[in-house]
This record gives structure tokens, sequence and C-alpha cells, in this order.
């Protein structure tokens, strides 16, 4: 495709989420929505590219749309011998306060606790990324035919148990914009597992949720977050996909500019965030400490520690206290980290734990460090970052 057809598709992708915001609430149906503006964006992409971009390209795609919906309630109304059901006329031109509050409709849907969490990644993926289940099934390294079911059952699951397309009140949006935040972060998460285009997903979702909720640390927080971890992309792997340790990465291949926007954004989210810490905001300003630092010799780990001090006032899992011991591995040594990490016997069956067990022991010269390394492979570590530690323990 070429630089124009592909500025086109963008476009088109965009524009298309709102669409589908818009016109769920006009036919009160995920699926009949989705069908709608799919054939709308099929359309665009056969015509725009050759005839020009229209002047009000959302506006086209939303009456296209309402009218591929109109004509599909109607046949199967014909089908039935019913009459079909009148269906609302949509404004071309929404303004974007309408526009803002059926996309948070359609994120909070999509993110409703009565889902699982697989079905509301799949459906972030599907409906808020714009991917097609194709493009969902192989991101998620599921097969095509598991993941239509699985969309198919979701969609379901929000018709059958009512699940109410609306943004939560007051008292109950801080937990459930937690939730939506966890869903995208995992998704920018899983590209660092070989699914690498997930993070550009993970970041435009984050995008998204602050374009949304301009004043919401946690959305703050979140895109600073994954703003400043994916900032060091190019140099986080080699050519063949092995990962390369933090310490050992070409600072020089970091983006200057998404370090720049992320640490302006914990700024904010700091303001915002007075007096009962956020989560992800400490986390970013954590991430914040790695990026500034000219060198990893230079990392300020006082900072970085007493940032992970702060988490665990909101966030006192065993995950963050195994975190937190590898900076203090930095600081203190491998010995005084080990102890905290036994100390965690809680994360047995977590390969991170093993992993790190692995790598403290190599520091310390005990041969245990094999056999720990031996455990975190069981227990799921996937094979780039095994290979990497054994290469290091055996010495190569």
């Amino acid at each position: 495709m070429t630089g124009a057809g592909d500025a086109v598709a963008r476009l088109v992708r965009d524009e298309g989420t709102r669409v589908l915001a818009t016109l769920v609430r006009v036919t009160g149906s995920v699926d009949l929505a989705e069908d709608a503006v799919q054939d709308a964006v099929v359309r665009a992409l056969e015509t725009w590219p050759r005839d020009g971009v229209p002047a009000n390209p959302r506006g086209w795609l939303l009456v296209a749309a309402r009218r591929r919906a109109v004509d599909v309630v109607r046949r199967e109304a014909k089908r039935l011998g019913k009459e079909a059901d009148a269906m609302p006329a949509v404004d071309p031109c929404p303004d974007p306060v309408s526009v803002r509050d059926d996309l948070l409709r359609l994120v909070f849907t999509c993110c409703h606790p009565a889902l699982s969490l697989e079905a509301q990644v799949a459906l972030a993926l599907r409906t808020l990324g714009g991917l097609s289940t194709a493009e969902v099934a192989r991101a998620l390294l599921v097969p095509e035919a598991t993941m239509a079911k699985r969309l198919t059952r979701a969609k379901q699951k929000i018709a059958t148990a009512r699940i109410p397309y609306r943004v939560p009140a007051a008292e109950e949006l801080p937990a459930r914009l937690a939730g939506v935040a966890s869903t995208v972060y995992l998704i920018f998460n899983e590209g660092y597992t070989g699914r690498v285009s997930l993070l550009s997903e993970g970041v435009r979702l984050a995008r998204l949720l602050v374009e949304l909720m301009p004043d919401e640390p946690t959305a703050l927080g979140l895109l600073a977050l994954v703003l400043l971890q994916d900032a060091r992309r190019a140099a986080r792997f080699l050519p063949g996909g092995e990962p390369v340790l933090l310490s050992e990465q070409d600072r020089s291949k970091w983006d200057a500019s998404l370090i720049k926007e992320g640490v302006a954004l914990v700024s904010v989210g700091l303001r915002r965030t007075p007096s009962i810490p956020n989560a992800y905001v400490v986390q970013a300003a954590i991430a914040a400490c790695h990026d500034l630092a000219p060198t990893y010799a230079e990392t300020n780990w006082d900072a970085v520690i007493s940032w992970y001090d702060v988490l665990l006032t909101v966030q006192d899992t065993p995950v963050v206290r195994l975190n937190r011991a590898a900076a203090v591995a930095e600081r203190d040594g491998p010995s005084v980290a080990l102890a905290l990490v036994d100390a965690l016997p809680e994360l047995a069956d977590y390969p991170w734990w093993h992993a790190s067990r692995a790598e403290l022991l190599h520091r310390l010269g005990s041969p245990s460090a094999g056999e720990a390394l031996d455990r975190a492979v069981e227990t799921g570590l996937p094979a780039p970052h095994a290979a990497r530690l054994r290469a290091r323990i055996d010495g190569k």
C-alpha cells in the first residue's frame, strides 16, 4: 500500500472506532453495529483512495454504516414476517462531546468485569483497536475459529446479561477504570512476549483513554508508563528477537521524544495525586528514573527504591516486592536482594521469581543458579529469556 493509502487506512480505522461507538448506541447491538461499520470501512477503503477523502470522513462512515444497519434490520424483519423497528437517525456531524461519551461507553462495555479477562482483551482489540478477528487471533496466538467463537460469546453475554452501555457512576468509576487500564496494559505487555504488534495497540488504546479522560490519574499514569517502556523498544531486542537486558541496552536507540512525553505525563499525574499515590503514576515514575539515567551505572537506585516503597503503600503485592528486590540488588548487592526474594515463597509457581533467584545466585557464584533457571523454565519462562540467562550462567 502506498504512503497515501496507509494514511487513508489509518484514518478509516481511527474514525471507524468512533463510528462504531455511536452506532452501538443507535442500534443497541454490538454485533449489528460492528457488521455495519465493517461494511462501511470496506467501501471507504475501496473508494477514498480513488475518489479522495470526503470533507467529513466520520459523517460519511456514520451515514454509510447506518444505511447498512437499516438494510440488515429490514431484511431480517422481512424474513421473519415482521415489521422492522425504526432506527434513530444519526447526526453526520456529531459534536465532540457526544463522540467522546459514545467511545467511553464502548470502552467500559468491552472491559466490563462480568466478562472474562481474555474476553475483555479480545473485545478491546476487535472493537477499540479496530483489528479484524483474524488479526486478533494472530496477535493472541489463538486459531481464528476459536477467536471468532470467543468474540461471539462475549457479545452474546453483553446482550443476554444486559451489560449496560454506559459510563459507570462516579462511585463505580475508580474500580472500573482500574479494570480497563489492566486490560490495556496486559495488551501492551503481551507485545513483549513476542507479539510485537500488540505494543503499538497498547500504546494506541492508552492514548485513547487519555483523550477520553484527560484528568484521570490512572489514564495519565498508564500512558506515561507504556510510553516510557516503549521508548526502549528499538534497543530491547536483538535482530533475532532475543531480549537485551536493561543494563546492556544501547541507550542511543531509545526514543527521546517518547521519554520526554512520558516524563511530562508523570509530572501531571503526580500533581493530580498529591495525597494518595496512583499505582500507574508511581510505576511510570520508576520507569522515568531508568529512562533519564545517562547510563545504567548512573541510575539513581535510591530514587527507584523510594518509588517502590511508595508503590507498596497502594499495591503491596509479591510481584512488586520482587521488582523492588531487583533494584536493591543493584544498590545493596545480590545477597541482600536474595534474602528479599527468598522471603516471597508464594511466588514459587512464578517463572520470574525463579529467574530472579537464578540471576542473584549466579552473581554470588553459587552452583545452584542452574537449578533455579531449570525451575524457571519448568514454570514457563519464555524461551528467549531462558536462553539469554543460561548463556550468562554458563559464561558464554
